[in-house]
């Protein structure tokens, strides 16, 4: 964005920011992201950019997790929408660029790894699918069998058939519906964890033992119910949901579960989720483990140390 760059050579950097540095700050669910990037923004002048998929929409800040600190590109969108890393992006990237051109430090925090990436870095996305083929595909895959789809996935694109296993619907259908775009999932995964940050950028991962993480799973679970985040659903579900926003975590198991049930099933998918999380964290380029289990402000306050020695890296 041509404007931001002018602003951001004309105007000095707020007293006390980290110039010029974007901080990513990555983890999984319920490992405290918010809380750290909140401390942060308390000890620089830094805004903070949301990168989680789901907490783009409005209506269930409960089910969600939504932060009760500021961040941007949070509750942005209805349910009715069908969100995408395409129409998040720009927002993103526009976001991090403003604050920077404020002179403050940009901290980027989530939980879902295209999302992140995507406010971090140029993605080469792939050309939209046609309207009406991720349904079509999704039919084939239920109608002919797993393995069979599998088998014309290899027939249209056997680098991405040899990357995703039968019974992984979502990305079988996925696939699928990029070769016939004419794309593929396996450049895509190798872009993804490849490319170059669009700005200097200090990427940290918050890390902190499992048995930790399973109790603050637990916890914030019974949170969310005692809050009332069933009658959050039973509205949210009175109106149009998307089918992406149908995606949410939680909102199948609170919609349909009693509540002792749906507890329990939130809190086993979450974990699982959240070993997904760590997983991915690994794998981005120039990841920073950074201990969490421990008050927020000491986890920030080592972020801000690291984030100085990195201030005059040269752009990427």
């Amino acid at each position: 964005m041509p404007a931001a760059s002018a602003r951001t050579t004309s105007r000095s950097p707020a007293r006390g920011c980290v110039a010029e540095l974007v901080i990513g700050i990555f983890g999984p669910t319920a490992s405290g992201k918010s809380d750290v990037a909140a401390a942060l923004a308390r000890l620089l002048p830094a805004e903070v950019v949301s990168a989680d998929a789901m907490q783009v929409y409005q209506d269930v800040p409960i089910l969600t997790n939504r932060s009760p600190y500021p961040e941007r590109l949070v509750g942005i969108w209805p349910l009715s929408r069908a969100a995408s890393v395409g129409a998040y992006a720009p927002l993103a990237q526009a976001a991090v660029d403003e604050i920077l051109a404020a002179g403050k430090t940009a901290v980027v925090a989530g939980g879902t790894g295209l999302y992140f990436r995507a406010a971090l870095a140029r993605l080469e996305l792939p050309p939209p699918p046609e309207p009406g083929a991720r349904e079509r595909w999704s039919r084939f895959y239920d109608r002919a069998g797993a393995a069979a789809a599998h088998a014309r996935l290899a027939t249209l694109d056997p680098a991405a058939a040899a990357r995703v296993h039968p019974n992984d619907r979502r990305r079988v259908v996925r696939a699928l519906e990029l070769a016939e775009a004419g794309s593929s999932l396996a450049p895509r995964e190798e872009r993804l964890f490849g490319g170059a940050w669009r700005h200097p950028t200090l990427v940290v991962g918050l890390d902190l033992p499992k048995e930790v993480l399973d109790r603050r799973i637990a916890a914030r679970t019974e949170r969310m119910f005692a809050a009332g985040v069933q009658e959050e659903v039973r509205r949210a579900l009175a109106g149009p949901v998307s089918a992406t926003a149908r995606k949410i975590l939680g909102l199948q198991e609170v919609a349909t579960l009693p509540r002792e049930e749906a507890m329990a099933a939130v809190a086993a998918r979450t974990r699982r989720y959240a070993a997904y999380q760590r997983k991915w964290m690994r794998r981005l380029e120039g990841l920073v483990m950074v201990a969490a289990d421990r008050p927020p402000e000491e986890t920030a306050a080592e972020i801000v140390a690291l984030a100085r020695t990195r201030e005059r890296l040269p752009r990427a």
